[in-house]
């Protein structure tokens, strides 16, 4: 049985994930990591043991009564005609109603079909968790990546900025003399930081700084007062290094959140929180192949909530069945054995020959009360699992038609980003060499760098609720397609 059990669960394996057998799932893809999950998932073992659990008790309840033995012996040997009886030994077996023991095979066979539609739910579940947490992690990296690039566009704006503002300074040496600093490059923070709120042009937020002192932003002032061109260079400046600053404390919020995905995605899988995964550098949007409505026709057939409670219907089904049978009588037959000892006194011809008589026996089930109570529990359980599956049924429809609104929602954004990308990184490429040659307006650039920004990370997001809208309806089918 047990090496049986092996077969089937390595043989549902390689059913879900065919490129095992052959060799062709690389150590770095999705296949792979599902494939590490069904192996090593604590849950998913867990359901596959209470599976195998379930199995074993077919045989306990398809097989015979144990047969009773018993044994009598005189202390003084009991004298008969025919001589004198020492003992007896009878053996006895008790045979149930006819089909009692196959509708209560069928029952716990039906049972641990539930119990295996059980293991597919947890089983799916897991992968769905596994793909999510796989896409959370592209989405991150890739949330880092742009945000480093956008990093390093701010700092070049920062040095034309300084460079601009060294040339302004160079003709108005009234700047120099009004007591602000002179700023430095590389993304530092100033000291003469003080004004009461500053617009941060790209982000869309405000910095404040009640603590400042009066002659620091005396002296700012005085900067835009005695050198126009000079002062203007410098708050833009500022508002460059105010973007470097929240750049990149939003690069170690994503790494941070990073580190936290890597530990529970790792836990899926049941390896050490730390360990690395491999994540590709770029993950298009998924498209179902399947029509909507065969889709809905398969999550109704095939989803394990659906099997399960199909087969727990059918097993109380059985069950009604087996009680009724109960309710009928059981039939013994045995035999019984005499030791017969010589009488010296007898002249019998059966005198000392030991005496073998055939038994029957029949149980009477003559208080009906328990069975009828039996039968009227396994009909009302019955109705109830009906009703418990129109409910898992209606929750099902309602979140395919859910998942199915992501999935096609996040497929408008992923055409919508794509082109409003490309149109920004235009519009910030022409700015960016105005700027350099011309000195156009930063906050004009600011802002169509932060939209550029947003723009790839919601191009981005995008992709990823996309195929996690996916993956879910997949799961919502019990389709293995893709893994």
């Amino acid at each position: 049985m047990k090496s049986r059990i092996t077969i089937f669960f390595i043989g549902s394996l390689l059913a879900v994930f065919p490129g095992v057998a052959s060799g062709q799932v690389q150590n770095d893809s999705l296949s792979f990591y599902l494939r590490l999950a069904a192996k090593n998932n604590p849950s998913v073992m867990q359901r596959f043991t209470e599976y195998s659990a379930a199995l074993e008790k077919i045989p306990q309840v398809s097989a015979l009564p144990d047969p009773e033995l018993g044994i009598d012996a005189f202390l003084t040997p009991m004298e008969l005609v025919a001589g004198n009886q020492i003992g007896d030994l009878s053996l006895m077996q008790m045979f149930p109603w006819f089909g009692t023991l196959r509708a209560a095979k069928d029952e716990m066979s039906l049972m641990a079909k539930a119990d295996y539609e059980t293991f597919r739910e947890a089983k799916q579940q897991v992968f769905y968790d596994v793909q999510k947490t796989w896409y959370d992690l592209y989405n991150v990296q890739q949330n880092i990546r742009i945000s480093e690039k956008n990093l390093d566009i701010l700092k070049t704006l920062e040095r034309l900025s300084l460079a601009r503002f060294r040339s302004g300074a160079a003709g108005s040496p009234g700047v120099t003399q009004s007591g602000a600093s002179m700023p430095e490059a590389g993304g530092s923070q100033l000291t003469a930081s003080g004004s009461g709120s500053m617009n941060n042009m790209g982000g869309g937020q405000t910095q404040s700084n009640p603590s400042g002192s009066s002659s620091e932003t005396t002296a700012i002032r005085g900067d835009q007062m005695s050198a126009g061109s000079g002062g203007s260079g410098l708050a833009d400046l500022y508002r460059i290094q105010i973007e470097v600053a929240e750049m990149e404390n939003n690069i170690a919020q994503f790494q941070s959140r990073h580190r936290s995905l890597t530990a529970s995605f790792n836990s899926l899988i049941n390896r050490p929180p730390l360990t690395g995964v491999s994540v590709p550098d770029t993950i298009i949007a998924d498209t179902l192949s399947l029509s909507l409505n065969d889709v809905l026709d398969s999550m109704l057939v095939n989803n394990p909530m659906i099997m399960m409670l199909d087969f727990e219907r059918q097993s109380l089904d059985a069950r009604k069945e087996m009680v009724t049978r109960m309710g009928y009588p059981m039939i013994g037959l045995g035999l019984n054995y005499s030791f017969i000892s010589q009488n010296t006194m007898s002249s019998s011809a059966m005198n000392g020959k030991d005496m073998i008589m055939p038994m029957a026996k029949i149980t009477l089930p003559i208080y009906r009360k328990k069975y009828r109570s039996m039968q009227n529990e396994a009909s009302l359980m019955e109705k109830s699992a009906g009703y418990n599956r129109d409910a898992v049924s209606n929750s099902l429809e309602a979140e395919y038609y859910s998942a199915l609104q992501s999935y096609q929602d996040a497929l408008r954004r992923v055409k919508l980003y794509s082109v409003q990308l490309d149109l920004a990184k235009r519009s910030l490429s022409i700015l960016m060499k105005s700027f350099a040659s011309s000195g156009a307006d930063l906050t004009e650039i600011l802002q169509t760098r932060q939209q550029t920004l947003d723009y790839e990370l919601k191009s981005v997001e995008a992709v990823t609720d996309c195929n996690i809208s996916i993956a879910r309806i997949r799961q919502l089918m019990a389709s293995e397609q893709g893994f």
